[in-house]
């Protein structure tokens, strides 16, 4: 199929010469007299490019243009005149023309730029479609009420430049939750640039986020870029922000604050331009109470507040992600499609899941795998995760009638909750616990909450 070429000039020698010549190239084409008339003709026809003459009686070029946009913001237009000014140039590429060509016209400049707006639009709907699939990827998946309500914050701050703090517990989501703003904004195309606070030594802060010239640094044999430079036009997603020492947070802020830096070893000021987003899983608020965490530091972070939930708050969600990793786990070749029966769902969602997502999605790559048959029934769910059997959210400790039957309730709900945390991993839960790994063994034994 070939590409179909919209003419719209007043001058009947030009649609004439223009569309036979095209032809001949192998295009499409079509003529319009006038503005009016050509927006018909689009309405209709849905052409692949327009060559559009500025100087027309009624609707000249420039309120054509602009109405092509509103109503098809991606079918290229390149303007044609014999008349043209720099002005008007200048004018017609704001309104989104894709070139500008001045009267007498050039076959060859013609050809070749048609042959470059056909591209870039081509391109344009590759990047469309490839940013539909990321956004698909990313999608925070539920149709609870506090997801839904998490979907309508994300669709209502995403398109502005606004900073964003993410708040929740670990495994809820918040770098999903940070991607899909940033899909979703102007700054789409450019990059996201992941900075983990928790992980930068303090000594090394400035150089990583702001870069370091040749020879500066012990072993440095090429200038870096920082993180911010590396972002500038896209947005920087700072993760873990409460776990960063007072000496980082100050350099950070200062950074937000001024856009500006100079590189370690440098002398030259770079200015940036990065719309930021932060993470915690922290009570920041309390944080600055405690004098762990600066408040000038949140406020500035703190333009847009979003909480996400804990997946215990939104279990009926469960079923939906538990589809949702299965169908993963089969597309990557991990394992072959599976399912899972009403019954056993129904048993996860009485657990209060103190690892979130992430749990849940560890818990089903493991039946996946480890299930023999396609059906994940109620039997193979470790009897760890059997929900109302065993979990805090029934452990009432103020019904016990005595201090040595609530410490054991307590401590077998919290040795529960931390072989959860840990993926039921004895030795990193005894580690995370403070506890002899051989203790732990004994504990879960007196509990009975050995594993199948």
């Amino acid at each position: 199929m070939f590409p179909q070429i919209l003419i719209v000039d007043d001058e009947a020698t030009i649609l004439q010469s223009l569309s036979g010549i095209l032809s001949d190239e192998g295009y499409e084409t079509l003529t319009a007299s006038n503005g009016y008339e050509a927006l018909k003709i689009i309405e209709v026809e849905s052409p692949d490019l327009v060559l559009l003459d500025i100087w027309m009686p009624g609707m000249d070029g420039i309120e054509t243009l602009q109405e092509i946009k509103r109503t098809n913001p991606f079918l290229q237009v390149v303007i044609i005149s014999g008349h043209g000014t720099i002005e008007t140039a200048v004018k017609a590429t704001k309104l989104g023309g894709y070139d500008f060509i001045e009267k007498p016209l050039s076959i060859e400049k013609i050809v070749v730029t048609i042959n470059n707006a056909l591209n870039f639009r081509r391109l344009e709907e590759e990047n469309r479609f490839l940013r539909k699939k990321t956004l698909e990827k990313h999608s925070i998946t539920g149709n609870s009420p506090p997801t839904r309500a998490l979907k309508k914050q994300i669709a209502i701050a995403a398109p502005t430049n606004a900073w964003i703090l993410i708040t929740g517990e670990n495994g809820t989501g918040k770098e999903l939750v940070a991607r899909t703003i940033h899909q979703m904004s102007d700054r789409a195309d450019q990059p996201l640039i992941d900075v983990n606070c928790a992980t930068i030594p303090d000594d090394l802060i400035e150089s990583e986020l702001f870069g370091h010239e040749k020879g500066t640094l012990p072993g440095t044999t090429a200038r870096k870029r920082g993180k911010f430079e590396v972002a500038d036009q896209g947005t920087i997603f700072l993760d873990e922000i409460g776990d960063m020492s007072l000496k980082t947070q100050a350099k950070i802020l200062k950074i937000l604050q001024e856009q500006r830096f100079e590189r370690v070893g440098g002398s030259r000021t770079l200015a940036v331009d990065v719309r930021v987003l932060a993470a915690s899983n922290k009570d920041l608020e309390r944080e600055i109470e405690e004098g762990t965490f600066r408040e000038d530091l949140y406020y500035r972070l703190n333009v847009i507040p979003i909480s996400v939930p804990p997946l215990r708050n939104r279990s009926e969600d469960i079923p939906l992600l538990i589809e949702t990793f299965l169908k993963g786990f089969a597309h990557d070749g991990g394992c072959g499609q599976k399912t899972m029966t009403h019954q056993a769902m129904e048993r996860l969602k009485a657990y209060p899941w103190p690892g979130n997502v992430r749990e849940l999605k560890n818990l089903i790559e493991r039946l996946a795998i480890m299930t023999q048959s396609d059906v994940i029934e109620e039997n193979d769910i470790p009897s760890s995760y059997m929900g109302d059997k065993t979990t805090t959210r029934t452990v009432d400790l103020f019904d016990r009638k005595s201090l040595k039957e609530a410490k054991r309730e307590f401590e077998k709900a919290f040795i529960l909750q931390r072989l959860s945390e840990n993926n039921n991993n004895i030795s990193q839960t005894a580690d995370a616990i403070d506890i002899e790994r051989s203790h732990l063994h004994k504990k879960i034994k007196a509990f009975g909450l050995a594993q199948k």
